[in-house]
Order: structure tokens, then sequence, then C-alpha cells
């Protein structure tokens, strides 16, 4: 084939590709990531208190659960509520700890596992036994790892709930530390918030994190608890909301008392592992979410080696036009939202953050076809 006979140039083609890469995520952000910067909580016509059941999960968590657990027996809420925590068969000094704590808190009921569930591995077998063990329609989870950011944290979680609401994506922060590496931490948690918060504002939630979830009871039942994939490690918490939420049932809270606070991994090796563990989860997510998670990804990823071929080849003048289209379009939108989830800090980081998804997707993309690791902690 003459190449002079094409009705366009190569550089025409490289350029319309690029373009297209360039067009997708602009797209996700308009139609999706907008809707949590414009997001306004709307003010409530009654007050409604609801009893709460908070379930958390501890394996080997006793220096965990030293210095977290009291901000969740302390909150101010003055209606019936109580904190299950199941102790899952730890060798430290868990139970004492928790034993202790018992007896100046009554409203802490202690779970203690001392046989390992057969063929269910991860948290699903403890986290199933807290929350069938729950005396309450509500139950609000977390992490031993993770507390409350504020005394008003159950409080502002319940007080999401309507009369057709069954589930509640809360957002589960991280600890503001020094040093690059808890800053790529706490972007990851902000930018998987993003996307999740973001798509229950559109109407089609996919998942929520146990850092900062709730959910009734009657979801937990009526999906047969984590039976449809207990033979995954990890999921206990999206993969539930991957199944039973919908447009009507589903609700976000953004105010900072409802937010939990967790300690960030101490190394890349620990935080690596962490998300390996959770990206293999993502395969078992409805088509529809699969879809639209990968592709956005795939876009996200292939942005920087398109921008530097159209460099190379195109004029440089449409490269510049596309390419402040975009930053001026996406980096407000992270800046909002941001400052919208308490992570304003991270602001003059957007355009190394920009080209650290690159480098994140290389890293963490083979792990969606990796067969992942039996246990949770």
């Amino acid at each position: 084939m003459n190449i002079d006979s094409l009705p366009f140039t190569i550089p025409q083609l490289i350029f319309s590709v690029f373009a297209l890469i360039t067009l997708i995520p602009l797209c996700y952000h308009l139609f999706l990531f907008l809707r949590l910067a414009l997001y306004k909580t709307k003010p409530q016509t009654s007050s409604r208190t609801h009893a709460v059941s908070v379930v958390i999960c501890a394996r080997d968590e006793a220096d965990n659960l030293t210095n977290n657990l009291p901000g969740v027996l302390i909150q101010d809420y003055p209606t019936t509520h109580e904190v299950i925590v199941v102790n899952d068969n730890s060798y430290d000094e868990s139970k004492y700890i928790l034993e202790a704590f018992q007896k100046e808190f009554r409203q802490l009921q202690i779970i203690e596992l001392q046989q390992e569930a057969k063929m269910i591995p991860g948290k699903k077998f403890p986290l199933a036994v807290g929350v069938k063990s729950t005396k309450h329609e509500i139950v609000l989870l977390t992490d031993a790892d993770c507390m409350p950011a504020s005394e008003h944290w159950i409080q502002s979680m319940q007080s999401t709930y309507q009369d057709e609401t069954e589930i509640v994506l809360g957002y589960g922060a991280y600890h503001r530390k020094k040093g690059l590496l808890n800053k790529l931490i706490r972007w990851e948690t902000y930018h998987t918030a993003l996307q999740y918060l973001s798509y229950a504002l559109a109407g089609t939630p996919y998942m929520g994190v146990g850092r900062n979830l709730s959910y009734k009871k009657t979801v937990f039942y009526r999906h047969k608890g984590f039976s449809a994939h207990n033979h995954i490690p990890g999921g206990d918490d999206d993969l539930l909301v991957n199944m039973a939420a919908n447009r009507k049932n589903t609700r976000i809270n953004i105010d900072p008392s409802s937010f939990t606070l967790s300690r960030p991994a101490k190394n890349w090796t620990q935080w690596i592992r962490q998300k390996k563990r959770h990206y293999s989860t993502g395969k078992h997510y409805k088509n529809v979410h699969k879809w639209m998670l990968g592709t956005y990804a795939f876009t996200q990823f292939l942005f920087f080696p398109a921008l530097t071929t159209a460099f190379i080849f195109c004029p440089i003048n449409w490269v510049w036009i596309a390419l402040g289209t975009r930053i001026l379009i996406q980096y407000p939108i992270y800046a909002f939202t941001l400052h919208k989830l308490g992570e304003k800090d991270l602001i003059p980081w957007i355009p190394f953050m920009d080209i650290w998804m690159f480098i994140y997707y290389l890293i963490f993309a083979p792990s969606v076809f990796k067969k992942p690791e039996n246990s949770w902690k």
C-alpha cells in the first residue's frame, strides 16, 4: 500500500490516537468525578438515631487495639450501640487487652475464635461471625488498625441512613506522616475513593472499604453473607458491596467527622503486598464495573507514552493544546476532591502524582491475574 494514497498522514493518525487516549479519562472526570467535586451533603429535615453495632476483626493486633479501640469506645453517641471485637486466633496479648477494656466499657462485646475456618481463607469467617452476633440492624465496620477521626463517627455514619438506604460508603484515610511513601499511599487511597464515591453518586456503586463501611444486616442475610465468594481471601468489603449495592440503596458520607484514620504501611514491601492483595479481587466485580474501571486505568496508563510519541511526531501546538485541556479539566477536579476528603496538602503534588500513576499501574496491573494470598494478616 502506498502511504501517500492514505486519506491521513502518520502524524495525524498518531495525534488522533493520542487525542482519544486523552479524551476518555476526561469524560470520566467530567461525567463521574465532577459529581464528587460538586457534592454537597443535603441538610436533614429530621434527626433520627438508630441502634448501631460496630464490628471489628482482629488477629494479633494488641498494639493497634491499645491505640485505636478507645477511639471507638468513647464515641459520643447517646443511642443504644455495641462494639463487637472478634479476636481471630491471636497469639499475642489481644485477649487480655480486650478483657481489660471490657471492665471499663460495658458496650464492648468480645468473641474469641480459637479454630481456623476450613476452606474459608482471609477475614470473611471472623467477620461473618461478628455480623451474625450483632443485636442491631445497622452494622458499622472498621479495622483494628483504624481509629475514628472524631468522637462523632458513629453519629455521622448512621445519620446517612434514609428510608431506602441499606449501604453507606465512608472514607477511610491514612495518618499524615513525613516521607514520599506516605504521600503515595494517601494519594492511592484518595484516588480509589474518588472512583468508588463518584460511581455511587452516579448511581452505579461498585465497592466500599472495610475501614469505614456500614450496611444493614438485612443486606448481609439477603445475599447469604460472603458465601458467593468465600473461596477468595479478600473482598469481604468490596465484593459484598459490588453484589448488593444499587442506585437506590447506597449513599455516601464525606463529612470529616465520619472519616476513619489508619496507620500506613511502614515500608514499600508492606504496601505493595497490601495493594496486590486488594487488586486480586477486582476481577470478580460485575462485568460493567470491570469494563469501566479497566478502560479508565488503561487510558490513564497509556497517556504519558502517547504524549511522548505525540511530541516526537506531531505538530507541537496540537499536543500542547491537548495537554493543556487535560490539565485544566483534571487538576481542578483533583484539587476540589482532595480538599473535600481532607487531603489538601497533596494538592501541590498533583502533577507528580499524575505521572506516578503510570508507574503505579505498571507495578500493580499484573496483580489482577495472580492468585491472592490466603492469609488476611
